[in-house]
């Protein structure tokens, strides 16, 4: 696969992919390999709301979202704070329903099942690079 990159060259919109493969930029070590992508009105406020669950190896990118907040939700979550150019800011581990979280600088979040950044050793500093899912290409 080849590196994008940001964030909006991978998930351009009016592109037909709305999944990518979320990559640690300096050693390839993929961080979320079914990143559903929130970049509308609808889907950023939808978010995870209605689901019951976060499977392993899913989490939902969106953006702009430099806050969360976990209202109505059914279980705790990881939220990862991303710049503009896919540096993660800050970690959230285990953020519970009716809760709320925000970075400075953040221009997105990656919101992941709970344990899931510590699991895949996500740290401030580090750069997520988004992919197309290689299962949705021609």
């Amino acid at each position: 696969m080849v590196s994008s990159p940001g964030v909006a060259a991978a998930v351009a919109t009016g592109s037909r992919a709305r999944t990518v493969v979320l990559t640690r930029e300096d050693d390839g070590a993929i961080v979320c390999e079914r990143c559903v992508v929130a970049d509308t009105i609808f889907t950023r406020m939808r978010g995870l709301l209605g689901r019951r669950e976060l499977p392993r190896g899913e989490g939902m990118l969106i953006r702009p979202a430099p806050s969360v907040m976990t209202f109505f939700m059914a279980f705790p979550i990881d939220v990862v704070f991303l710049s503009r150019d896919g540096e993660v800011l800050k970690v959230c581990e285990e953020v519970r329903p009716w809760r709320a979280a925000a970075a400075r600088r953040a221009h997105s979040t990656l919101e992941l099942p709970a344990g899931e950044a510590r699991l895949r050793g996500i740290e401030p500093g580090q750069r997520l690079v988004p992919q197309l899912d290689p299962r949705l290409q021609e």
